[in-house]
Order: C-alpha cells, then structure tokens, then sequence
C-alpha cells in the first residue's frame, strides 16, 4: 500500500510538471521558401548556426564571441564553427556583458563585423550603457566619420516554460526608446536565418533576440544558402476583416491559434500581423490594417506598462482614430517579475487573448 500511494504520489508530480512545462501554444511552420535554393530540415537554433556559418565563410573579417560561444554555447547556435573557422574566429570571453559589447564595438570601429553572443537576454542589462550611450551614438557623436554598425547582439529571448525572473525575460521595449539601433525578433526558423542575415549586413548595430522556446520546437525548410529578408517590415501571415492581431517572435503562433478560434467560435475574421522589427517598426502596415478592421489587438510577453505595445498603441490612435470600432487592446504579462510556478498564469496565452476579442467585438 505504501509503495502504491508513493506511485501514485509519483505520478501526479509528473503530471504537475508535464502540464507547468508544456507550451502554451503549437508552432505552425510557414510554407517552404522556394526563391532562395535548396532547403533543409532546420530548427530555429540550427538555422542561426546556418547563418553564422554563411557569415564566417563569406567574411574573413567576421568573429563571433561571448560567453561559451566556443564549446557552441547554452543552446548550441555555435556548435561547430570554432572547430570549422579556428579559436581567432570563434572564441569565449569572460563573463562581463559590459565587456562583450564594448569589445564588439571596438571591433566593429576598426572595420571588422563583430557578432557578439549575451547568454541570456536577462543578463544584457550590464551592457546597457555601452549599447545605449556608445553603440547607438557612435556614427552621430563623430559627424559619420565613425560608426560601429558592423555589430551585431545576439541573445535568446522571452519565456521558456520554466526560466523564471532571471530566465524568462523580454527586454525589446527597454532598447525601443533609444535612436541609433536596430532591434529585430524572429518567429520561426526562415526568418532567424534570413533576419540574422539582414542584421549583420545593416550598417546600423542590431539587436537579434532569439525566442529560446523556439530553439528546438520550431522546425521548418530552412535555405542552406544565404539569404536575408527586410528589416523594419512586418508580415501580413492571415489577412482579415474584423480585427487585427499584432505581436512578434513567440507569441504569434498563440495569435494564430487565436484566430483560429475566433473565426470557429465567434465567426470573426482576424487579421494576423507579424512586426518582425521592433525598432524601426513597420507603421504604415499596422496603421493599413487597423483602417480595414477597425480593432487592434497587441500582445506580448514583456509587462503591460511601458511595453512595446503602448508605443504601438498611442502611434495608432494618432493615425486611426476615426477608424477604431473600440478601444485598442492590449494582453501582456503582468507588472511583476516574471513568476515559475504561477507561470502559466502570468502569459498572455490563447484564452486571454480570445477574451480581449470578444470585449472588442462586443463593444
């Protein structure tokens, strides 16, 4: 009997975890891009590696560094390419955000392309003043005569089901109100490849957030050879009538099961928009939207106040006033630090969303 209840007691904490881990949302690959060459079966951290492979193999000046980066690093972006192009190319630093960026800015100056790895998005915050008051301000503090825009910040992203305060963290908005940088988010494996691509290339310093969840749950045909799609432009992925849907890296794929719903259950056609670039974000697609639907939903995961989606907001009702059928919507996490156990309860998941819908329409 004891060992019994003990199995039993087994039991239910594996399904306590299994239910506190699983995803609150189901990857939905895009179609296979034909335009670019050959494809391959790709995750979304294995189409990074691809795109700092094409990188290092066609730029003799490209180096990439940071924490682990050489062993091929937490999620394994860098896997191999030390072995491939040589520890003068691919090597660890110590572990000092301040010292990455600056480091990468240093090199960036000197005319190399500098591509420098944060372990987590989290810990970006000690290089805060290097990013903020030297990179974005290098090219306009020397008239153009200098600027560090071959640098390049990677870091993974957003909730990961079970990283907590220190793991789970989306900083977008922080780096949304500074001039001078670039700050992109992919949702799926063809676009990391191709967005990392265009970020490397763009003579500005950018900041490549990687949603960690999406590492290994999102797979799609990936081109093995480079290629890079615009920044600054969002992505129509669902066209419709009654409302918009807009967020970015993660939380689209629970936006277009969101539509899913709404369609089925409210007979309500949502529009799916994905912005891709947060700074500088893609206005005139959103504000099209909007005067078609007339609503406007914004979802992400970072806290509601000050969050990206105020910004987008306000922009908004500037631009559409006249054609809002209601309030503008927003469904964010909460304004706590990002909780573990309670953390199916702080996203912003499908049925919040789905509830913000039927507010909307019904008002």
């Amino acid at each position: 009997l004891i060992v019994w209840h003990k199995w039993v007691r087994l039991a239910e904490e594996n399904e306590c975890q299994r239910r506190r881990h699983a995803a609150h949302f189901t990857f939905q690959p895009d179609p296979v891009p034909t335009k670019y060459g050959p494809t391959q079966k790709m995750n979304l951290f294995q189409s990074v590696t691809s795109a700092l492979d094409n990188t290092l193999a066609s730029d003799p000046t490209a180096v990439i560094f940071g924490e682990d980066v050489a062993f091929g690093g937490v999620f394994r972006c860098t896997v191999g390419l030390r072995d491939k192009y040589g520890k003068d190319r691919v090597f660890n630093t110590p572990l000092c955000e301040q010292g990455i960026v600056g480091f990468g800015i240093g090199v960036a100056v000197a005319g190399a392309t500098a591509i420098a790895e944060i372990q987590f998005a989290d810990y970006i915050y000690p290089a805060f003043d290097q990013i903020v008051n030297e990179a974005a301000k290098y090219r306009y503090r020397s008239g153009n005569l200098f600027d560090c825009g071959n640098l390049t910040i990677r870091a993974p992203w957003g909730c990961v089901g079970h990283g907590s305060l220190y793991h789970s963290q989306s900083p977008e908005a922080f780096f949304a109100h500074c001039p001078g940088i670039k700050v992109v988010i992919p949702r799926g494996p063809v676009q990391a490849k191709g967005l990392l691509l265009s970020c490397i290339a763009d003579k500005n310093p950018c900041i490549f957030f990687e949603p960690k969840i999406l590492y290994r749950a999102a797979v799609e045909q990936v081109p093995v050879e480079s290629y890079t799609l615009p920044l600054s432009q969002a992505e129509v992925l669902q066209e419709g009538s009654d409302v918009t849907l807009l967020a970015w890296g993660t939380q689209i794929h629970v936006m277009r099961e969101v539509a899913d719903m709404a369609q089925e259950k409210l007979g309500v056609s949502c529009e799916v928009i994905d912005l891709q670039t947060i700074l500088p974000w893609d206005t005139e697609t959103v504000c099209k939207s909007v005067v078609k639907t007339g609503r406007l939903l914004i979802s992400h995961e970072a806290p509601v106040t000050g969050g990206f989606a105020a910004e987008i907001s306000s922009t908004v009702q500037e631009e559409c006033f006249l054609n809002l059928e209601a309030p503008i919507s927003r469904v964010c996490g909460y304004d706590t630090p990002f909780p573990h156990v309670f953390e199916p309860f702080y996203i912003p998941d499908k049925w919040k969303c789905f509830e913000a819908i039927k507010r909307m329409i019904n008002y």
